[in-house]
C-alpha cells in the first residue's frame, strides 16, 4: 500500500539516497532512508492502518498474531518506537518517536528524490540527484513509501521506499550542520594608513 507521509523528519540517509549502499557487506545494494514519526500523528496512523490492512489481506484471521511476533524484531519490523544503536541506547532524536526504516534495491532504481521549488524549465518541483545537501539527515521531508508484508523464510513487515522531498530545514543529527554567519564576530577594516 503506498502511503504519503508529511513532513517527516529523515534520517540515516546521507550516502544511501544518491548512491546505494552495500548492506552489511553481503553485496545487496540498496538505497536507505529512516523517517522519524510523532506517535499518534496523522503520519503514524497512516502507517499503523496500512501495516493493518497489508498483515490482514496476506495472513488472514492469523495476521494480529503474526505482527505481534514480528513487532520489535530488528529483521521483520520496519516500524520500531525508541530506535536504538548497537550499544542499547536509543539515538538521539528518537526519544519516543516510531522509525520507519524504508529501502528500495539498486536493481529497482534510484527513488525519485525532489526539492520542494520548482524547476523554472518543467514548472514541477526540481529533481535532486541526492548529493547536493539538500537532503540531509535532520531535515524534513515529504516521503512516498510502500508498506507491504512477506510471508516465506524471510517474513515480515517491510517498508519500499518510492520518493523523498525536502520539505524544510531542520537540526543536522551527526555535526554535519555549517555555522551561520551571525556565529562569529568581526572587526571593521583597517584604514588604509594603518597598513602601511
Amino acid at each position: 500500500m503506498e502511503l504519503m507521509l508529511k513532513n517527516v523528519r529523515i534520517a540515516f540517509c546521507q550516502s544511501a539516497l544518491g548512491d546505494a549502499e552495500d548492506y552489511e557487506g553481503n553485496k545487496n545494494f540498496r538505497h536507505s532512508a529512516t523517517f522519524i514519526v510523532e506517535p499518534g500523528s496523522a503520519n503514524d496512523k497512516l502507517i499503523q492502518e496500512a501495516i493493518k490492512t497489508e498483515a490482514a489481506t496476506l495472513w488472514g484471521k492469523k495476521a494480529e498474531g503474526m505482527l505481534e511476533d514480528m513487532r520489535g524484531s530488528k529483521t521483520q519490523w520496519c516500524y520500531p518506537k525508541n530506535k536504538k544503536d548497537k550499544s542499547g541506547e536509543v539515538y538521539e532524536g528518537f526519544e519516543g518517536m516510531f522509525a520507519l526504516g524504508s529501502h528500495r534495491k539498486q536493481k529497482d532504481g534510484k527513488p525519485t528524490l525532489l526539492d520542494n521549488i520548482k524547476d523554472p524549465a518543467t514548472g514541477k518541483a526540481a529533481k535532486l540527484a541526492g548529493n547536493e545537501g539538500r537532503l540531509y539527515a535532520g531535515c524534513y521531508v515529504n516521503a512516498k513509501v510502500s508498506i507491504y508484508c512477506q510471508a516465506g523464510t524471510n517474513s515480515g513487515v517491510r517498508s519500499s521506499l518510492l520518493g523523498i522531498q525536502f520539505a524544510g530545514k531542520g537540526d543536522s543529527f551527526g555535526g554535519a550542520g555549517v555555522a551561520k554567519d551571525d556565529d562569529f564576530d568581526a572587526i571593521d577594516a583597517p584604514e588604509v594608513d594603518d597598513l602601511a
